[in-house]
């Protein structure tokens, strides 16, 4: 099995060199998914409770894309959300756009993107609003928007997870919709598409569109989930996913690379061979521009919203003001990083981090898997950042051994020149799994 980490490393210069005009999104990506893990952004010494063995976990590159980074957030945002989940019934809407619209929004897709999720907020509020669907002043989703279809095409859509109702114009009472039906979808659909036309109409890119864009039919599908635990544990995995991951790529040959895939309603994988510089294109067309939002929470999903949670949830189960509310769910422990002969935890010696201001970091996050260990941005040094001798050393000539590494961290404990502080504008990058 090959990695998408090796595929880059591979072919990502020759893809970048008949590509030369790429955006900074994408070429930021090519540089960041060779280095991942390989010890470019540092490295980190941990230390077995059990028998004082010494192992070395090179750091991760944390960009959005990378399929080895996103994968300890995705029980992180699924915990959050089951803590501010509603009870009873909610519904997975998907919000799609016809495929003659596809190249107009992958060229302007700031605005097209924006456009997408304004337009299915606006359209589902106007329908909710009406009493023969659910008659609610205030409902509420969480869109995730998605560009990727089963064989890495470009399919841009917006999946939303919706509560079964809303509140009331005085906020003070509950509006339940049925059970098995949200919205009508055939009213929603050419609400959607007006309403996509208009959020486009201010940038003055309409005349670029083909016309019949707004005439022909557009899709919108929607599924009942009796519980929101449900629809938001089925939806969690592919918010912080990237479009293509590393069990998908299998036997590697020259140029060619076998990548599986699924079709609808199917349960045998299909196994078709596409060139390795064609892979990597359909890769970076789901690049996303930098500071663009992919999860959108509207109306009463909002963390604005005037009324709290709990305060709804009293309302949906009509218990008395002084009730207590449900216990809080508790958060998914730490994975303890384990010793990988014997499987005993390990501490933290020392961390290693590249930059123009080296230096090294020997506090203790002990028992604490480098998984657990994000981005964190540190204050103002409470001293000048004086790295102690055996640094340069290291630096000069960095042979790759844990002896190496022991030697600093001796030097660390030792140093009483200076404490060693992170320099405020350092930014810690997440660390791997041990492996």
């Amino acid at each position: 099995m090959t990695t998408i980490r090796a595929l880059f490393t591979a072919f990502a210069p020759e893809s970048l060199a008949r590509s030369p005009h790429l955006p900074t999104s994408p070429r930021k990506v090519i540089s960041a998914l060779p280095h991942c893990r390989s010890g470019h952004y540092g490295h980190s010494l941990y230390e077995c409770a059990s028998w004082g063995g010494h192992h070395r976990v090179q750091h991760a590159c944390g960009n959005r894309h990378c399929p080895q980074c996103q994968q300890p957030k995705t029980q992180q945002w699924l915990h959050h959300h089951l803590e501010q989940q509603l009870p009873g019934p909610h519904f997975l809407l998907t919000f799609t756009v016809p495929e003659t619209l596809s190249p107009f929004i992958r060229s302007h897709q700031r605005i097209a993107y924006h456009a997408m999720c304004t337009a299915a907020a606006l359209a589902l509020k106007r329908l909710a609003k009406d009493a023969r669907c659910i008659g609610t002043a205030l409902p509420g989703f969480t869109g995730v928007r998605h560009t990727w279809g089963r064989q890495l095409q470009y399919h841009p859509h917006i999946h939303s997870i919706v509560p079964g109702g809303g509140l009331s114009e005085d906020r003070t009472t509950w509006r339940p919709s049925r059970a098995h039906f949200c919205v009508p979808v055939k009213a929603l659909a050419p609400l959607y598409r007006a309403r996509c036309k208009e959020a486009m109409q201010p940038a003055g890119l309409l005349e670029l569109i083909d016309p019949q864009v707004w005439t022909i039919p557009w899709n919108v599908h929607s599924q009942a989930d009796h519980h929101g635990h449900s629809a938001f544990t089925y939806r969690a995995p592919s918010v912080c996913k990237v479009a293509l991951a590393n069990h998908r790529l299998v036997s590697p040959t020259d140029r060619t690379v076998t990548c599986t895939y699924r079709q609808a309603g199917r349960a045998r994988p299909r196994t078709p061979q596409l060139d390795a510089i064609e892979l990597i294109r359909r890769f970076l067309q789901h690049v996303v521009p930098d500071g663009l939002q992919k999860v959108r929470h509207v109306g009463l999903r909002h963390a604005s919203c005037p009324v709290p949670c709990v305060t709804i949830r009293r309302m949906i189960v009509q218990a008395p003001p002084g009730a207590d509310p449900p216990p809080r769910r508790p958060p998914p422990p730490p994975r303890a990083a384990r010793c990988p002969p014997c499987g005993m935890p390990m501490r933290v010696v020392m961390r290693l981090w590249t930059s123009s201001r080296a230096f090294v970091d020997t506090g203790g996050t002990a028992g604490r898997c480098p998984e657990a260990l994000h981005t964190t941005r540190c204050g103002p040094p409470t001293a000048p950042v004086r790295p102690p001798p055996a640094l340069m050393q290291l630096q000069a000539a960095d042979d790759g051994s844990a002896i190496a590494f022991q030697r600093l961290a001796d030097a660390s404990r030792g140093a009483t020149d200076a404490p060693m502080a992170m320099p405020h504008d350092g930014v810690r990058p997440m660390l791997p799994a041990l492996s």
